[in-house]
């Protein structure tokens, strides 16, 4: 036990900036956390060529109140990001 203790006031992690993000302990977004693992496995985890696939996770996140609602621009999208995935 004390190993563990001595491990985690080693570490710098950092919390989130936004706050806390909740566990999706019912899997209200679990098919939209799978596309977009997948979309990164497929992509040797280039975020870029997985903007569709975050937008929809995150929306499903916000919609399911696992996360507060935020401007997609807060979120790092473009006005084009918004605009053509925001129709899907």
């Amino acid at each position: 036990m004390s190993s563990l203790s001595t491990f985690s006031s080693k570490s710098n992690a950092k919390p989130p900036q936004k706050g806390s993000f909740p566990l999706d302990h019912e899997g209200e977004c679990k098919d939209f956390m799978i596309k977009y693992m997948q979309c990164l496995r497929l992509n040797k985890k280039d975020t870029a060529l997985c903007r569709k696939e975050t937008k929809d996770y995150l929306n499903c996140r916000m919609d399911k109140n696992l996360m507060l609602k935020e401007d997609w621009k807060k979120l790092g999208f473009t006005e084009e990001d918004i605009d053509t995935k925001s129709k899907t």
